[in-house]
């Protein structure tokens, strides 16, 4: 009898034991996670605000060329 409860408790501390950590491994691999996306929606803001201004950036060489264009046009035309 004695030994048969010394093994109910040895494996109720070892499942315990095995608990325990990976409770405390989740946490870990969460805060890694955590700190991942963080990082990852930043670059994402970067690189939206640099596609924002190289889209503006076209928009402007458009019209500029229009412009050159124009005056292009006023100097023949004179």
């Amino acid at each position: 009898m004695e030994s048969i409860l010394t093994a109910i408790i040895t494996g109720g501390l070892a499942l315990v034991g095995v608990i325990i950590t990976n409770i405390a491994s989740n946490k870990k691999i969460e805060t890694q996670l955590v700190t991942a996306q963080a990082v990852t929606d930043a670059k994402i803001d970067t690189l939206t605000e640099e596609v924002k201004k190289h889209n503006t950036f076209g928009d402007r060489i458009t019209r500029l060329e229009t412009k050159v264009e124009t005056l292009e046009r006023r100097t023949k035309d004179e």
